[in-house]
């Protein structure tokens, strides 16, 4: 009998991180524990070959070179059987929580029409990360993206992170990628993550496109796990920051196309670029300081 889950990660240089990953996925469900498909994107630090060497339920695919995060999923979920009804889509530095992902498949079978589905994520200091959010439309995309890092109560962030909303049940707008439980047959239907978005923003598209398509979004905080976030991006922010601000220009680019709208996408694009370079520039300052021992 085929399995009903299975995991897929994708890795770059993700070190001890995905060590923890796979040892605390014992303890994440009650059932044999699923096979993992790792997407391997140009790793150098050997995690990946010993991940699987050490692991009986561990498969490499290498996709020759660092094709993105949602590319190297897509690429994964292609190794999944397609009988299996789950597909459990999270990054390499996150620590399952006890029965997670029996918590996950539960509420999945509560929620027939969910296509995607997202814990309670932790932050390693304990506090909790707004991971269930709404869309962002122009407005209140554009707002939170030049606001959020300086302004950070600014009332587009707010909206867009729905941090008024206590954690419960329930549909929302979109699930941070770090950590998803997708109906298999609903990642299909809408042709799994755009491989355009090399990093951020993949997972605000999956869920839109998701919703717009009928599935859901559920978020279910039963289901706990503890994510170490930006350990890949905070190696290179030369890289991230920019890729972060294309990826959030091609969000609202799509959804505002046509020769009437061009005005409203030269905007943004001027305006991302610009906050891009601000960005690098802080988190340069923020790291000489770090160096020099100035805190």
């Amino acid at each position: 009998m085929t399995a009903q889950l299975a995991v897929v990660t994708v890795t770059y240089s993700s070190g001890e991180y995905l060590t923890t990953f796979l040892r605390s996925l014992e303890k994440a469900t009650s059932s044999a524990i699923p096979p993992v498909i790792i997407a391997d994107n140009g790793s150098t630090d050997g995690a990946p070959e010993a991940a699987e060497q050490e692991n009986d339920n561990v498969t490499l695919v290498r996709t020759g070179g660092n094709i993105g995060y949602g590319g190297g999923v897509n690429r994964a979920v292609a190794e999944v059987d397609p009988d299996v009804e789950f597909v459990v889509i999270a990054n390499p530095d996150v620590e399952w929580g006890p029965g997670s992902l029996d918590e996950l498949v539960a509420a999945a079978q509560r929620w027939p029409r969910a296509g995607s589905l997202g814990p309670l994520i932790h932050e390693p200091d304990g506090s909790i990360y707004p991971s269930a959010r709404r869309v962002p439309d122009l407005v209140s995309g554009a707002g939170h993206a030049l606001f959020g890092t300086v302004w950070k109560s600014n009332p587009w962030t707010a909206a867009y992170r729905a941090d008024s909303a206590a954690p419960s049940e329930r549909a929302v707008g979109w699930l941070s990628g770090s950590c998803l439980l997708v109906r298999r047959a609903a990642f299909d239907s809408v042709d799994g993550f755009d491989s355009r978005y090399f990093m951020y923003m993949e997972d605000v598209d999956l869920g839109d496109r998701l919703g717009r398509a009928g599935w859901l979004n559920v978020y279910v905080p039963s289901a706990e796990i503890v994510h170490t976030k930006g350990h890949a991006a905070g190696r290179n922010p030369e890289k991230m920051l920019p890729a972060h601000h294309r990826s959030a220009y091609r969000f609202q680019a799509d959804r505002n196309p046509g020769v009437l709208r061009a005005p409203i996408r030269l905007a943004l694009r001027i305006g991302l670029a610009v906050r891009s370079k601000v960005a690098v520039v802080a988190a340069r300052r923020r790291e000489n300081k770090v160096e020099s021992g100035d805190q």
